[in-house]
């Protein structure tokens, strides 16, 4: 008999991108695949939550502390007419909660670049 694996789990999930502010790289309906826990690194997507709770999905631009100290990003969308962290400060690291690993419908495409 042979001893039991370790089966790890992906914490993936699905987002929707709703609004215009990721316009040209991403469309209102695209639908994302996700991975929570994901190393956030400058240049890739991610969704992330601000502070009055919005769901977001934008681009991390540069590592910045919030408003407390505390360790955060400051995320952009590639449209300039958005809302992003030039309208609502750095988002704690803890709220940037996954990273998008790539578009899933309508128009496959995998990774984060432009």
């Amino acid at each position: 008999m042979s001893s039991p694996q370790k089966v790890t789990r992906i914490p993936l999930g699905w987002a929707v991108v709703r609004g215009d502010s990721m316009r040209p790289a991403l469309r209102p309906g695209d639908r994302l695949l996700v991975r929570y826990g994901g190393r956030v690194r400058p240049g890739r997507v991610v969704l992330a939550r601000f502070a009055d709770g919005t769901l977001a999905v934008k681009r991390a631009d540069r590592p910045a502390a919030t408003r407390t100290g505390d360790p955060g990003w400051w995320l952009l969308g590639d449209n300039p007419a958005g809302v992003d962290s030039r309208h609502r400060g750095p988002v704690a690291e803890p709220d940037v909660l996954a990273v998008v690993l790539g578009r899933v419908w309508p128009r496959p495409r995998w990774g984060s670049s432009r």
